[in-house]
């Protein structure tokens, strides 16, 4: 059964895993960038054509939890400056405004007053260098 994994080469044994390595190399040192861009896209296309909604989520919660896993707060305190400087310099105070309202329209339809009395209270006590413990909430 070992004998099916092996191509034969010159009368050398060599394995599937060797082989393919060793194509990967060629193809690398024969093709451009434009090459790997092109078999890329034709790749996305075709996955996108036989995968629904559910295999997306299911990868990038892998990716995610992966992510997560391998980087700490200061990674994830970096990409999201990065990713806020990029998006204010593609975009005005208008557009700042309209994302605002549909944020707080989302997040309206899914949380109650309570809700919001207890993250007003938490970021009042944060703003005045006060903790967040149950001590100091049953003292106002």
């Amino acid at each position: 059964m070992a004998d099916n994994k092996r191509k034969n080469n010159n009368n050398e044994k060599m394995t599937v895993e060797e082989a393919g390595r060793m194509g990967g190399e060629e193809t690398a040192r024969t093709h451009d960038r434009d090459f790997y861009e092109e078999i890329g896209k034709k790749g996305g296309e075709a996955t996108s054509e036989s995968h629904g909604r559910e295999f997306y989520e299911e990868i990038g919660q892998k990716g995610g939890e992966a992510t997560a896993e391998s980087h700490g707060r200061e990674f994830y305190e970096e990409i999201g400056q990065k990713g806020g400087e990029a998006t204010s310099e593609n975009h005005d105070r208008d557009f700042y405004e309209k994302i605002g309202k549909k944020g707080g329209e989302a997040t309206s339809d899914n949380h109650d007053r309570e809700f919001y009395e207890e993250i007003g209270h938490k970021g009042g006590e944060a703003r005045h260098g006060r903790g967040d413990d149950d001590n100091n909430r049953n003292k106002r």
